[in-house]
């Protein structure tokens, strides 16, 4: 999944692709695209200031995607009667958090 500007229709996207589903995250982008040969930089500034703000949103966009995928994989491989194995169980304890193996 990258995030990528379309000139065209001004606006910031990410795409996900998977073999079951296909979802495109987008925000429009209200500033007006600076040329990249313009010296105008009260324009650059603005741009890269408005896409600044919009790429948090669109990663937070796709994370609560992501976690409800996760939450229905997983309710449907418990309802398939499989159970989470001790590494994915320890993955999923330690879920977005920073975990320092002892090499001890």
């Amino acid at each position: 999944m990258a995030p990528f500007t379309n000139p065209q229709s001004n606006r910031l996207q990410a795409a996900y692709t998977s073999p079951q589903l296909d979802r495109t995250f987008e925000h429009t982008i209200h500033s007006a695209t600076p040329n990249p040969s313009d010296d105008n930089v009260k324009v650059k500034v603005a741009y890269l200031a408005e896409l600044r703000k919009l790429a948090p949103v669109l990663q937070n966009d796709i994370n609560v995607f992501l976690t409800e995928r996760m939450e229905e994989d997983k309710k449907a491989a418990e309802a398939q009667g499989r159970q989470l194995s001790k590494e994915e169980a320890k993955e999923e304890e330690n879920y977005g958090e920073e975990v320092v193996e002892d090499d001890a």
